[in-house]
């Protein structure tokens, strides 16, 4: 079997373009076109749509893609496996993480990974809570951080409990106030996340029984604590996001106190590859270094 064939449709699919595809794959756009073409009519079917937007794929491609993506993933793993027997330690381990851990974890954890395994690659995708189980449930990743409790069908460790602070322009008239009442969020005007993004904040705003006044919407984290740090509203937000961020704005705990859990999320079973695991276990071992040192 011909697996750069599924390679090339999956660089397609995850980049939308066939020239970034083929600059990923480190070929020719034609070579990436032929390899859709030749695919296609080895499986008899209409796979990629092509348009001045881009690529996507066809209803057909659509059904058969979670299919490819195993087969890749099962062909990374034997890779793996073989390697580990040989005593090398090789392949490719795919991240999914969101914006505080990407900023402030993986860097270190990668450094520390990379220092005793360099033969080892990554690929890292930066998304929100949505975006990282999306991409564990459809195999785009290996291992992903993730809000807990997670309810997908992977092997989920809890690394960290993260408060949830109230962030507010440092004039606000809270500002001689120990501890922020989320009651206070049905009069102020509150920054917030899109709601398929904004899980922290409204859970705990929920939990209290709070709709908040809600002014702007974003998908960008550090959007928001630019807008409040221009006066324009409020926001909760994980004290992690915060680290090194919070010199202008004003940060209180919040009444009734809230957390959420960070975890990260393995492919169940025997799906991930001897890399995948080594590092979680570099993960693990990283955070709770950090936890302990403040």
């Amino acid at each position: 079997m011909n697996l750069a064939k599924y390679e090339a449709l999956a660089a397609v699919v995850e980049t939308g373009s066939l020239t970034l595809a083929a600059r990923e794959l480190g070929i020719t756009q034609s070579a990436v076109s032929h390899s859709l073409e030749s695919l296609e009519k080895e499986l008899g079917l209409p796979l990629v749509k092509r348009s001045r937007a881009g690529a996507s794929l066809t209803a057909e491609g659509e059904r058969l893609m979670p299919a490819v993506r195993a087969l890749l993933n099962s062909a990374e793993q034997l890779g793996q496996t073989a390697a580990a027997i040989r005593g090398l330690d090789t392949g490719m381990v795919r991240i999914g993480a969101f914006t505080s851990v990407a900023v402030h974890w993986l860097p270190g954890v990668l450094q520390e990974f990379q220092h005793d395994f360099p033969k080892v690659d990554f690929r890292l995708l930066n998304g929100d809570y949505h975006d990282v189980e999306q991409w564990l449930q459809d195999g785009s990743i290996d291992i992903g951080f993730v809000n807990m409790p997670c309810a997908l069908d992977c092997e989920c460790i809890p690394l960290m409990e993260d408060r949830l602070l109230a962030i507010l322009p440092l004039n606000s008239r809270f500002a001689s106030y120990p501890k922020f009442p989320l009651t206070e969020c049905e009069t102020e005007p509150f920054i917030s996340l899109l709601k398929s993004s904004d899980h922290d904040a409204r859970r705990a705003l929920e939990a209290a029984g709070v709709e908040p006044n809600v002014r702007f919407y974003t998908k960008d984290d550090y959007a928001i604590i630019a807008m409040v740090e221009q006066g324009l509203g409020m926001s909760i937000m994980p004290e992690l996001l915060l680290k090194g961020r919070h010199d202008r704005l004003l940060t209180l705990p919040l009444i009734p106190e809230a957390k959420r859990t960070i975890g990260i999320a393995i492919a169940a079973g025997d799906k991930a590859g001897p890399a995948t695991r080594r590092f979680a276990d570099y993960v693990v071992r990283y955070v709770t270094a950090q936890v302990k040192a403040g």
